[in-house]
């Protein structure tokens, strides 16, 4: 029987869901003020991530890393299959249809932690030297950044897509790559730009063209407005005309944070941005822990940005400062898919911060 060492629970970093449990407790309060039914399956997401989280929280991770290629290629087996077996809403193909049950799962979701994993397997084991990746590990590095970016984008969903995109070239650029790379790709994106544009979909450049013109989208004016009616303290649940009039669409998901404003005003917004923040701040302090293992600093790190760009781009598109994408804010947003892959990073960076020390673990212990 497999010894557990009794100074694991006190690796836990209990600060995590203490960061994290008030950020979801208030979507909880919004959603069941807009919709009671959405409310009501809600809880049934909370429970399913509960279980990834403990699940993922347990296994043992550094002993399985042989599985991380494994898990990522069944990803991307998954993101192919959209292609010929995905179902379509709302012009999008993202989902497949789990037979029998009439369950749909969204593969571009369960690529995220096989993307962060995968990421960390190939830099622990080709680690950078003292000037950086060179030529030849970045482009191998950027082919895994890049195949699930064009699957994703293919879909079409080109903002889930820019994310992991965006995530997996800023964590190489934190861990080291030769800045004569970094120089070279600038120009190259410089010239190509125009090119870039006239790949896009009709909607996608619509949508860019209505962030650039001076009068915003629907969408975004509505936002606007509920931003602003919410003033500096916010308004009662009966005053909150733009989400219970309807005049505020996805008011429980995309646009969640401008109704949020609109029920809790500018100092509830600074309150929530707050949070986020301090979230983000102690996952990149965690990097303290994983002092000369790039395995766990790279999850630390994905993570960080993960949540980082999900936030910024999210709260960015509702006042009218990014383009529309269907990017929801982490753990905040209505839905299943975002918040039960937020809890399986969780469980998977939980379970490298607890189990770090653990003897059974075959890695190098640090000083």
């Amino acid at each position: 029987m497999l010894q557990v060492d009794r100074r694991i629970l006190t690796h836990f970093d209990f600060l995590l869901p203490i960061l994290v449990i008030p950020i979801i407790a208030l979507s909880f309060y919004l959603i069941s003020e807009a919709n009671t039914t959405l409310a009501n399956k809600q809880i049934v997401y909370f429970s399913v991530g509960i279980f990834a989280f403990l699940f993922f929280f347990l296994i043992p991770i550094r002993k399985i890393e042989w599985f991380i290629p494994f898990f990522f290629w069944l990803t991307i087996g998954l993101l192919v299959s959209v292609e010929f077996f995905g179902i379509s809403k709302l012009g999008a193909k993202r989902w497949l249809e789990i037979p029998f049950v009439h369950f749909t799962i969204q593969p571009s979701e369960i690529i995220k932690p096989a993307f962060i994993l995968m990421l960390a397997y190939l830099i622990k084991h080709n680690p950078p030297d003292t000037e950086g990746y060179g030529w030849k590990e970045f482009f191998k590095l950027s082919f895994y950044i890049l195949l699930p970016f064009f699957l994703i984008a293919k879909e079409p969903d080109l903002g889930t897509a820019m994310v992991l995109l965006i995530v997996g070239y800023v964590t190489l650029f934190i861990v080291g790559v030769n800045k004569k790379i970094w120089i070279t790709l600038i120009i190259a994106l410089s010239v190509s730009g125009p090119f870039l544009y006239n790949s896009l979909h009709d909607y996608q450049k619509k949508r860019i063209i209505d962030f650039v013109s001076e009068k915003p989208s629907y969408h975004v004016q509505q936002s606007i407005i509920a931003i602003g009616s919410g003033g500096i303290n916010g308004k009662e649940r009966v005053e909150a005309t733009q989400t219970h009039f309807k005049f505020l669409p996805i008011a429980t998901s995309d646009f969640i944070f401008a109704y949020y404003v609109e029920r809790f005003g500018f100092w509830g917004a600074l309150g929530l941005i707050g949070m986020y923040a301090l979230l983000i701040v102690h996952l990149i302090t965690l990097n303290f822990k994983f002092h000369k293992d790039y395995f766990g600093q790279v999850m630390t790190t994905g993570i960080a940005l993960l949540v980082f760009v999900y936030m910024g781009v999210n709260i960015s598109m509702t006042i009218g400062f990014a383009p529309v994408v269907g990017v929801p804010l982490p753990f905040f947003s209505y839905g299943g898919s975002s918040f039960i892959t937020f809890m399986i990073l969780f469980g998977i960076l939980e379970n490298l911060i607890t189990f770090r020390f653990d003897k059974t673990y075959k890695f190098v212990q640090y000083s």
